[in-house]
């Protein structure tokens, strides 16, 4: 656990605390949980030109061309930051789709300042 996350509170006194958390912090918490339980890197702390595996809850998921070829692309969040996944010639794959949760492995770059994932092996996972 990083030192940035809260430390995993049971009991009453989590209780209350979960009570007092806006829902989105609880759902990111959720979130990064549930990526550290399948192994997955926490997006926050992937870096560019390097292999990660990430897990999450696609937000969006768009067609969108580049350099005239078709491109697949989805917002993947984990709870600590987005990547997007990229797939370059494909306009549709079953599955991926908005509240989709996924992991996905591959090689992180960063374009106009944002973590992206082309082609990555992907594994649709059970449940959101």
């Amino acid at each position: 656990m990083s030192t940035a996350e809260p430390p995993k509170r049971g009991g009453l006194r989590g209780f209350f605390s979960r009570l007092a958390s806006p829902q989105s912090e609880i759902e990111a918490q959720e979130l990064r949980e549930d990526a550290d339980e399948v192994g997955a890197t926490p997006i926050v702390r992937c870096g560019g030109r390097r292999r990660f595996c990430v897990a999450g809850t696609l937000r969006t998921v768009t067609l969108r061309p580049r350099g005239g070829a078709p491109a697949l692309e989805a917002e993947l969040y984990d709870g600590s930051d987005v990547i997007d996944l990229v797939w370059l010639g494909r306009r549709k794959i079953a599955g991926i789709e908005p509240g989709r949760t996924v992991k996905a492995e591959g090689l992180v770059s960063m374009q106009d300042g944002r973590k992206v994932m082309f082609n990555p092996r992907y594994e649709l996972r059970p449940g959101s």
